[in-house]
């Protein structure tokens, strides 16, 4: 009968601390907004909206894009090489890369990424003033927003 009381005592204090582990975990951390909207011009390419869409877990974060640009021609998943470049409120750029995109039939509009980049506690990353290099087929092409993202810039925890 002891080492049954003592069994259960054991099983409940493991039971509570893991509880207790749980109510002090560290919040996950999130950037906000999570979705913003660009003009885009890229060129001869042509322009219109694209939307970014973040994620964050820790120091890592990665960037989609998808675009009012069509594509004139199926593509391939996986092919495209994109550099999406942002500016950062105190100074300097952060680059995200990747070469992943969903397969894209012809008209379709391009959407490249998850694009992978780094970032700090607090940064402020803004579209308005980077660009987004994307490299098909041996063609770069480079895309310029022309105005600031809406709602506003992405800001990382």
């Amino acid at each position: 009968m002891k080492g049954k009381r003592i069994g259960t005592g054991a099983a409940l204090a493991v039971g509570t601390l893991a509880a207790a582990g749980l109510a002090f975990a560290p919040a996950a951390l999130a950037v906000t907004p999570d979705t913003a909207t660009i003009t885009a011009d890229c060129g001869s390419f042509g322009s219109g909206e694209a939307t970014l869409t973040a994620t964050q877990d820790g120091t890592a974060a990665t960037l989609t894009v998808t675009s009012a640009i069509t594509a004139p021609i199926a593509l391939a998943e996986d092919s495209i090489s994109s550099t999406l470049t942002l500016v950062n409120a105190a100074g300097g750029t952060t680059a995200f890369t990747g070469t992943e995109n969903p397969a894209i039939a012809a008209g379709d509009p391009v959407t490249v990424g998850p694009l992978d980049g780094t970032v700090a506690s607090g940064d402020s990353l803004e579209a308005y003033g980077g660009t987004l290099q994307i490299t098909v087929l041996g063609i770069t092409v480079t895309c310029t927003a022309t105005g600031p993202q809406s709602p506003g810039p992405f800001v990382f925890d």
